[in-house]
């Protein structure tokens, strides 16, 4: 899948020379989309149709923003960055990691509003909520080199729902 090595160019630099080796699958009985790591092993399964849906809905902003926030797990088991908070959770950690694949992609706006609506709008029951996750996603943006847009005061990039 070519966004999935756009996800993984990303964030390489990153995580050298750890790096986790990741597969990703296909599985139409997957919950939608999870990391799993077996061993040595780490993959990611994805579910077609949940794909399908957040594809059509956001593009491929939304796709990557989903692969990056798995990729953020698996990278953040071997290359903890100094930058990111020691209080913050796993999945605050992800969507960090997700944040600096944003900058390191060089996303355009459409993309980063898509990316980040995905990630909104598909929470799993152990993501905290938006407000909560949004200040990890623009910390990991902004070291790792992206510049919030102005214009919305100190709170940073624009939330999904900003005009």
């Amino acid at each position: 899948m070519e966004l999935a090595g756009k996800v993984n160019a990303a964030l390489l630099a990153m995580c050298r020379p750890n790096c986790p080796t990741l597969a990703l699958f296909r599985n139409s009985t997957a919950a939608n989309l999870m990391l799993i790591i077996d061993g040595a092993r780490t993959k990611i399964l994805y579910k077609p149709e949940f794909f399908t849906s957040a594809y059509d809905n956001y593009g491929d902003g939304g796709i990557l923003a989903l692969l990056a926030h798995e990729v953020g797990h698996a990278i953040d088991m071997t290359a903890p960055p100094s930058w990111m908070k020691s209080g913050w959770t796993p999945e605050l950690r992800a969507d960090a990691w997700a944040g600096c694949a944003f900058a390191k992609m060089n996303l355009g706006a459409s993309a980063l509003r898509a990316g980040l609506t995905t990630l909104s709008k598909y929470p799993s029951p152990a993501h905290p909520s938006w407000g909560v996750r949004l200040p990890a996603l623009q910390a990991g943006y902004t070291q790792c080199g992206g510049t919030l847009p102005s214009g919305k005061g100190r709170r940073g990039a624009r939330t999904p729902n900003d005009n």
